[in-house]
């Protein structure tokens, strides 16, 4: 979505005000929560809705995809 809307990480962190490092956690799909606030100010500075930012993940197809992960690691 950041692609397409040509902001940056730096630039949409800068806006939502948080740091580009717990951006860059949410990014690349490693944090374990967000806050709505978070996923509000996000979805406002990127003009888009939650469900095009977030997928649902049974717990069981992600422990699978994190087993598959440690083991090509």
């Amino acid at each position: 979505m950041m692609a397409k809307r040509k902001i940056s990480l730096t630039e949409l962190a800068e806006r939502i005000n948080i740091t580009n490092a717990n951006l860059s956690i949410l990014k690349t799909n490693k944090a374990k929560a967000i806050r709505f606030s978070i996923l509000e100010a996000i979805c406002r500075e990127l003009q888009c809705q939650p469900e095009d930012l977030l997928e649902y993940i049974k717990s069981e197809e992600r422990e699978k995809k994190s087993s598959k992960r440690d083991l090509t690691s």
